[in-house]
């Protein structure tokens, strides 16, 4: 019997500050929160993070989390990566919202470009053309 695996289903980041980087996921990068929940045993928050209706990100906090070990070759999640039709509108956007995007790069693979900016703890984020 095979898993049948169809799709990843979502990704889980832990924040350090939950308001910045909740802001940071809906406000900047456009990701709509549909749930969120308060989980008094943990002292943590959870929001639920959509993308063009699927289910794509849900976003903790945690009293005092460990910091991340490097960028980006700690063991673990290296990056995300979104898919955008255009890479130069998407860089402007970004570097006019203050988010620092690095230089627009080649994939010498695929003939793509692509570009990262860090989440508001670090995490490298990509964008990537479609």
């Amino acid at each position: 019997m095979s898993l049948q695996i169809k799709k990843i289903h979502h990704v889980a980041i832990i924040c350090s500050n939950y308001s910045v980087s909740k802001h940071f996921y809906t406000n900047v990068l456009g990701l709509e929160a549909r749930h969120e929940y308060y989980r008094a045993e943990r002292g943590s928050m959870k929001c639920d993070l959509y993308l063009n209706e699927n289910y794509v990100l849900e976003l903790f906090s945690f009293p005092e989390p460990p910091a991340r070990p490097s960028r980006p070759e700690a063991c673990g999640l290296r990056h995300l990566a979104f898919g955008v039709e255009w890479i130069e509108p998407a860089w402007q956007t970004l570097a006019n919202q203050l988010c620092a995007p690095e230089a627009i790069r080649m994939d010498e693979f695929t003939g793509k470009r692509f570009f990262f900016i860090e989440d508001p703890d670090g995490l490298p984020i990509e964008f990537y053309e479609l």
